[in-house]
């Protein structure tokens, strides 16, 4: 007899907590064409039967084919077979919490590790153990920067992506901090910042490199205004960029936070991330979460501890830094993983190879009828495009012939930032290219655009059919 975990009471209190009807509606948002309602298993089959019928329904699945161009802030990237061999071993899946030093040193010893390639890639001096994701560690270094600089205000970019800033908004809500959003400039789309700008209780900068457009900020610039105005400046960088550009940390940022998830994870539907976060020494004490640290035993053999825990669990919580608790030891395992595989000879050239391939699909679309570049800021593998037409009709043409061509910008849930008003916003679309995008999947991007952007047959809206 089959067991049933929830009773049709507690159904009924869950369904009308959420103001729903039915579970069904918790689907909604998926397309009807792509939904599957029930398995529709026929009685009496055997195991193998089953899961042979099971196969055939996820085949139907398409992720990770070549004709993926979303981006967004979760990018595809090739993984070497040697990152899940090695991740998948006993030692390091079943791994415990660090918090015993001396029967935990293999995964200290990598977590260290992964500390030293953050300082590396970020051009600061200490970085910690791992954050949840990217949003989270942006909302982090606000509060970080508040308790170094000891002011309430916060200036966020208008180029950070739409949907960190509300995790930076929500966070704010606690102790009351003050947010100002500062506008992208209009055309370019970079942010542009003096220190005239900044009002005194400001005490961090937040932006993002490059900016959720894909324009590549001028951080130097940006720091020097906020040092100027007595704040400091705290950049959420994509971290496969930086074989190619300068390290934040060398251009005048305080703090440097991202998304490893580029090294060694899949986009896996938006998870598991892992954040990161690094700071210059003279502020290590305010950097939140774990810190591995080196040092020497008492037979004076290298060894590794965890350190400076300005966490609740550990001191009381008027002094802690913060009560965030995650850390993604195995994603950071991965992304180490793939960093020593690529080396700075590797990243630059993954790097590279991404950055030319979004620039020529980028002149190849903008030479076709009605498309245009939504700004003019220089970009590295990502860019905005304004169609002739509604994005989300043009991906859902493109998405006929194999190719899902990007994010409309609409769906990240934040007005346009490029300009203070822009009633053309739901015509643009990101565009994202990595190194899984071949020149050939690249020029059957640009026919089949010119094919859906081309064809007569239109809707009254001005759509592609």
């Amino acid at each position: 007899m089959s067991q049933i975990v929830h009773t049709e009471d507690e159904r009924r209190t869950i369904l009308e907590a959420l103001q729903i009807d039915d579970a069904d509606q918790l689907f909604s948002c998926i397309p009807p064409s792509l939904r599957v309602t029930g398995l529709q298993l026929p009685q009496g089959l055997s195991e193998i039967e089953t899961q042979t019928r099971l196969e055939a329904l996820a085949a139907q699945n398409r992720p990770g084919h070549d004709g993926s161009f979303l981006g967004a802030g979760c990018y595809r990237h090739y993984v070497p077979a040697t990152v899940r061999s090695l991740t998948s071993r006993g030692e390091f899946v079943t791994a415990y919490t660090p918090y015993q030093p001396e029967v935990s040193q293999g995964t200290l010893q990598h977590i260290f590790e992964f500390q030293t390639c953050v300082c590396e890639l970020t051009g600061l001096e200490v970085a910690n153990a791992s954050l949840y994701d990217g949003p989270s560690a942006l909302a982090e270094a606000a509060f970080m920067a508040r308790r170094i600089t000891r002011r309430d205000g916060i200036i966020i970019s208008g180029g950070v992506h739409p949907q960190a800033a509300e995790t930076v908004k929500t966070y704010a809500q606690g102790p009351a901090l003050t947010v100002h959003e500062q506008p992208l400039e209009a055309g370019s789309g970079a942010t542009v910042l003096g220190a005239d700008a900044i009002p005194p209780e400001a005490g961090a900068v937040l932006v993002q490199q490059p900016n959720y457009l894909g324009v590549v900020e001028d951080l130097e610039a940006l720091a020097g205004a906020a040092h100027a105005a007595g704040a400091l400046l705290v950049v959420s960088v994509e971290p496969g960029t930086l074989g190619v550009l300068e390290a934040p940390g060398v251009l005048g940022a305080d703090i440097v936070v991202g998304d490893a998830q580029v090294f060694g994870n899949a986009p896996s539907f938006g998870g598991p991330s892992v954040g990161f976060m690094s700071c210059r020494a003279a502020h290590m004490r305010q950097l939140p979460g774990r810190l591995v640290a080196q040092t020497t035993d008492a037979d004076g053999k290298t060894c590794y501890t965890l350190t400076l825990q300005a966490r609740e669990q550990h001191i009381r919580r008027a002094k802690a830094t913060s009560n965030v608790c995650s850390n993604q030891a195995l994603s950071a395992l991965a992304a180490t993983i793939h960093l020593a595989l690529l080396g700075p000879q590797g990243l630059r050239e993954r790097g590279e190879l991404c950055l030319q391939r979004a620039h020529h699909l980028h002149g190849a679309l903008c030479a076709l009828p009605g498309v245009s570049p939504y700004v003019s800021g220089p970009f590295f593998n990502e860019f905005a495009l304004t169609l002739p037409c509604p994005a989300e009709a043009f991906a859902a043409a493109m998405r006929t012939r194999g190719i899902d061509p990007g994010v409309p910008l609409t769906r990240l849930g934040a007005g346009t930032t490029a300009t203070a008003s822009d009633s053309s916003e739901g015509n643009v679309l990101l565009v994202a290219v990595t190194e899984m995008n071949p020149p050939e999947m690249l020029d059957h991007y640009v026919a089949s655009a010119r094919e859906v952007l081309t064809q007569p047959a239109r809707t009254a809206e001005g759509g592609a059919s």
